[in-house]
């Protein structure tokens, strides 16, 4: 729909037909009320807010996660404790330090000259300790090293020589000493 103005213009020759239909739709546009491209206080009010949800959203699952490995890791060390842990039998009470205490397991002579080479390791498992072999030692120092309460193989390996371990290694202690 063309305005009287215009039809006389295209009559006359001053302006292009195709000048006219593209002013008539631009005057059509304005005329339905279509808002120009400027953003509302809300929109951008309610973008900062999903944002942030989403964040939050993500921080939750991230959290929810590392619990879900940490309980799998916990469940994969009672596992591999249960399934290698060797029968405990004897009278010789085994004494040896778990953070600041002194505790005590019963084993025979074979499994505390075993304990002493580094073959047996002590684990904890809840308020319990259990003897294990060294190949079960290797796959909990994996998942979680703070498990292995006694591993005097392992202990040997990580120290490295001091000038006192020089000068101490000429007095000999023998390592099935019973205290």
């Amino acid at each position: 729909m063309r305005n009287p103005l215009q039809e006389q213009l295209l009559k006359a020759g001053l302006a292009k037909k195709g000048k006219v239909d593209q002013v008539a739709r631009e005057q059509a546009k304005q005329r339905q009320g279509k808002p120009v491209a400027t953003e509302a206080p809300e929109k951008i009010d309610t973008q900062r807010l999903q944002a942030e949800r989403a964040e939050r959203d993500r921080a939750l699952a991230a959290e929810r996660n590392a619990q879900a490995h940490a309980r799998e890791i916990a469940a994969q060390v009672r596992q591999i404790i249960e399934t290698h842990k060797v029968k405990r039998e004897g009278e010789i009470s085994y004494r040896f330090n778990d953070g600041d205490k002194i505790h005590s397991v019963l084993v025979n002579e074979v499994l505390r000259a075993q304990l002493a080479k580094g073959t047996l390791v002590i684990a904890r498992q809840g308020d319990g300790y259990e003897l294990l072999p060294r190949a079960a030692a290797d796959k909990l120092r994996e998942r979680d090293a703070s498990v292995i309460v006694l591993d005097h193989g392992h202990a040997a390996e990580a120290k490295p020589a001091s000038d006192d371990d020089e000068f101490y290694s000429q007095f000999k202690v023998p390592d099935d000493l019973v205290w």
